[in-house]
């Protein structure tokens, strides 16, 4: 059974601008909602279209004026501590949790959740995928799918760039393959 999974990043936030680890409310500031009106996606949409819960995917979907499901396996990567503040806020709390991190960020920031973890997650959530989805998710969370199909280690995440409304696609014909990954 041939399928494809299309990965959208939702807009830009302030903490992807300034550097940060986002929290679950956060939104898409003034230059992503500006992107965002002039963004069109190819035509026709997947059967199935999905979002993560958090505010930056779901103001990308109604945004984009697409009638996406809430699936709460596409939420980005649990930052714990870290939740909603800046590197450099981080960095004057805690310069050596921070260096600790940047040392080993497959690791997960304190309180958070690790790259395994996240990839435990993604793997059956892709292994349930039955047709063609467009999924409007978060740069880790499109890391670790495009790591889970390739079957890449942990820290080789970190050395892929997902920018705002990049487009990541698999598919998937006996094994997932990366057919894809450029910017709308």
């Amino acid at each position: 059974m041939s399928k494809r999974l299309i990965l959208l990043c939702h807009a830009p936030t302030p903490s992807m601008r300034e550097g940060g680890f986002p929290a679950a409310d956060e939104a898409i500031d003034e230059g992503g909602l500006r992107k965002l009106a002039k963004l069109r996606l190819p035509s026709p949409l997947p059967p199935t279209v999905l979002t993560s819960p958090m505010t930056a995917a779901r103001q990308t979907a109604e945004n984009l004026k697409i009638d996406a499901e809430v699936e709460s396996g596409l939420r980005d990567m649990d930052h714990g501590d870290w939740a909603g503040q800046s590197l450099a806020d981080i960095h004057a709390s805690d310069p050596d949790a921070l260096a600790r991190w940047i040392a080993d960020p497959a690791s997960g920031a304190p309180g958070g959740e690790t790259v395994d973890a996240l990839m435990s997650r993604i793997s059956p959530w892709l292994d349930s995928i039955r047709e063609d989805v467009l999924a409007i998710t978060h740069p880790m969370v499109i890391r670790a799918a495009i790591g889970s199909a390739l079957d890449l280690p942990p820290p080789a995440l970190f050395r892929i760039d997902i920018a705002p409304l990049s487009v990541v696609t698999l598919s998937f014909n006996r094994i997932w393959r990366l057919q894809s990954l450029g910017v709308l």
